[in-house]
């Protein structure tokens, strides 16, 4: 059995099918966790839906910015907006649509397994990998069918953007959505600045990478994620950052990893993307 983890697909999923080729992936043998985003901002998103959703326990994902979009639009809740480019799913015939969205959002906003924590985005210093998976846990009950509607309508907006245990309700959830699918950059004591995009070296004053905050609970454990195209690959002791920008004309790419997480059997496999998008736009 081989493990991979893949970074932000974006509906690309001429690329995806050509990474999953390179790889010679097999569903009966193989596992690939794929790291949020799945879908938007490429020309494919329907495609690649059906192509994890064909794939069953072999394609195991968490959720990244854009799928929670996706979510919100097919609501109505979201306005659809000049760059996004998920309507092939929208227009879906209806029990295929709403099977596909149900499955989307089945998918948690956090895993753990093989001794890796996987989110889209990043995690807050004060998190360790246990409370990291009961927060992810507490907005992945609220998206069930039932809630999700109301929950969706109060998900989006950047305050507050510290963590206190002792925030409930829409606040508290808020900043659990935020921190996972959308943190790069955030101060020391874990104050998140939510619209800044830049190279790692080249955030807001007062702000770091959120791996790089001092005492970090996540420290000595291996954490995968994407959402950085500007920082692209990255292949640290504990750390593995898998968007490499494929929807801007980058890569698409895969880390095979061994079961333990051991930084000695981390294996890149890349395959070239056209540019869907302008990342300057």
């Amino acid at each position: 059995m081989a493990l991979y983890l893949i970074g932000d697909v974006q509906g690309c999923d001429s690329a995806l099918g050509e990474l999953l080729q390179k790889l010679d992936f097999s569903p009966s043998r193989d596992v690939a966790y794929f790291l949020g985003d799945l879908v938007n901002r490429g020309p494919a998103s329907l495609a690649v839906l059906r192509r994890l959703m064909a794939l069953g326990d072999a394609a195991r994902c968490v959720l990244g910015n854009h799928d929670l979009h996706l979510l919100a639009a097919a609501e109505g809740i979201r306005p659809f907006r000049a760059k996004d480019t998920f309507q092939d799913v929208l227009n879906a015939p209806n029990a295929e649509r709403q099977a596909i969205l149900n499955w989307l959002a089945q998918q948690p906003l956090a895993r753990f397994e093989h001794q890796v924590l996987m989110v889209h985005a990043g995690v807050l210093p004060s998190w360790d990998v246990s409370k990291t998976l009961a927060l992810a846990q507490e907005v992945q009950a609220r998206l069930s069918q039932e809630s999700r509607p109301h929950f969706l309508r109060t998900m989006f907006g950047n305050l507050p953007n510290t963590w206190q245990e002792s925030w409930v309700g829409e606040d508290r959830l808020r900043v659990i959505v935020n921190a996972l699918t959308r943190l790069r950059f955030c101060t020391p004591e874990g104050a998140m600045a939510l619209d800044s995009s830049e190279a790692a070296d080249s955030g807001p004053a007062g702000h770091v990478p959120w791996f790089e905050a001092p005492q970090r609970q996540t420290a000595h454990t291996t954490v995968a994620f994407g959402h950085w195209s500007r920082l692209g690959w990255l292949d640290r002791p504990h750390l593995i950052g898998m968007d490499t920008g494929c929807v801007w004309g980058g890569q698409l790419s895969a880390c095979e990893i061994s079961p333990g997480a051991s930084t000695a059997k981390r294996r890149l496999v890349q395959v070239a993307c056209a540019a869907c998008q302008n990342p300057f736009d």
